[in-house]
C-alpha cells in the first residue's frame, strides 16, 4: 500500500500524547517483561569517573556503527558525558551481579570502581575486565526528555569475551541465558490449538 501524499515523511519531534498515558506503576510492570542485558554506562572527564547500571541500551545502526542509551538527565554521569563527548558501555557477564549492584547504588556509598577490575580505553572512558562485551563510544547526538537523556554513540572500540554469557534482567531479577533445549517446558502438557470460530 502506498503512503498517501498527505502523510508526514519526515521525523516528528517529541510531543505531548493526545491520550492519557498509563500510570507509572502500570508502565513499570509492563517494562519488567522486557528482558535486557545488564550494562554499566560510564564516563570520564578531567580525572573524574562516573558510572551507572542501565538496561535501556540498544543497537541503533550499522551505518555508522552506533547505539543508544538512556540515563537520568540529572545525574553527574550525564554531565560528564556531555562535557567530554564520549562514554563507554560495559555488558556485564553472568557472574558480575555484584558489579551491577554496586553501580545501581545497592551497596551503599562505596567506590563503585573498586568493584571489579577496571581499566581505561585510550579515550579515558572506563573499561571493565572480563565483561561479556566492552564498547567505547563517541557522542554523536542526544535528546532530552523530562526525566532522561537519550544519548547516541558511535562505536569506536569493542572488546568481546567469547566465552562469557551476559547477565540478564527480567521481572526485577537477575537471570543467566540458557538454550531452550535446556530450559524447563513452558507447558505441563502439549498446548492445545487456539479455538476456532466453530468452538
Amino acid at each position: 500500500m502506498e503512503i498517501g501524499s498527505s502523510a508526514p515523511t519526515t521525523p516528528v519531534a517529541l510531543k505531548q500524547p493526545s491520550r492519557a498515558p498509563v500510570d507509572r506503576s502500570e508502565f513499570a510492570e509492563a517494562m519488567s517483561s522486557l528482558a535486557a542485558t545488564v550494562c554499566i554506562v560510564a564516563g570520564y572527564w578531567q580525572g573524574e569517573r562516573q558510572g551507572r547500571t542501565a538496561t535501556a541500551v540498544l543497537s541503533l545502526s550499522a551505518e555508522p556503527p552506533s547505539l543508544l542509551v538512556s540515563i537520568d538527565r540529572t545525574c553527574r554521569l550525564a554531565e560528564l558525558i556531555l562535557a567530554s563527548g564520549r562514554f563507554s558501555v560495559t555488558m556485564l557477564a553472568s557472574d558480575q551481579e555484584n558489579t551491577a549492584d554496586a553501580f545501581a547504588g545497592k551497596l551503599g556509598g562505596i567506590d563503585r570502581f573498586g568493584v571489579g577490575e577496571w581499566q581505561s580505553w585510550a579515550s579515558g572512558t572506563p573499561r571493565l575486565s572480563a565483561a561479556a562485551a566492552s564498547i567505547d563510544c563517541e557522542l554523536i547526538g542526544s535528546m532530552s526528555i523530562p526525566t532522561h537523556l537519550v544519548l547516541a554513540g558511535a562505536i569506536v572500540g569493542t572488546r568481546l569475551a567469547q566465552t562469557s554469557a551476559p547477565l540478564l534482567w527480567h521481572r526485577r531479577q537477575y537471570h543467566r541465558p540458557a538454550p531452550l533445549s535446556e530450559a524447563p517446558p513452558l507447558f505441563a502438557e502439549e498446548p492445545q490449538p487456539w479455538p476456532t470460530p466453530a468452538d
